[in-house]
């Protein structure tokens, strides 16, 4: 392996940290919140920290050779996980992994995907838009 790969290798390792980095921090506010919210009012812990949350929500995160995933859906939305699967395998990305939670009336879905053929990629934006597409009638998204 030449010294220029390493460098973008090492690039892309100290990216994706500062990525999750920034991500916990996010997280650790809402917890925070939460928490405050939850020891002034014993409601749902998670209404507390969905205020003004309009589902289903979809995250999309490219993190270059690979895609992230999440969705988080009610009970009552019949949101169609395949659907999102093959939007992704048609874009070039191989779903590695999934996994689904259920709390309280959400429901989380969480995508992990790997490109398909490293030279060609995914096209993050074509990707973005189809989700969109899917889930337009819901009228929430999140891109990162």
């Amino acid at each position: 392996m030449d010294l220029l790969s390493q460098q973008d290798q090492v690039d892309q390792a100290a990216n994706y940290i500062k990525q999750l980095k920034e991500r916990i921090d996010g997280l650790k506010g809402k917890k925070e919140m939460a928490m405050r919210a939850a020891g002034s009012n014993n409601d749902n812990l998670i209404d507390a920290m969905m205020i003004g949350l309009r589902l289903p929500v979809i995250d999309l995160r490219d993190m270059g050779s690979s895609l992230e995933v999440m969705l988080i859906s009610g009970l009552n939305k019949n949101f169609m996980l395949y659907e999102v699967i093959s939007i992704l395998e048609e874009e070039g990305a191989e779903v590695v992994s999934a996994s689904v939670s259920t709390v309280g009336d959400k429901v989380f879905h969480s995508l992990q995907a790997q490109v398909k053929i490293s030279r060609v990629g995914v096209e993050t934006s074509r990707v973005w838009q189809r989700l969109q597409e899917l889930s337009y009638s819901t009228e929430l998204l999140h891109y990162v």
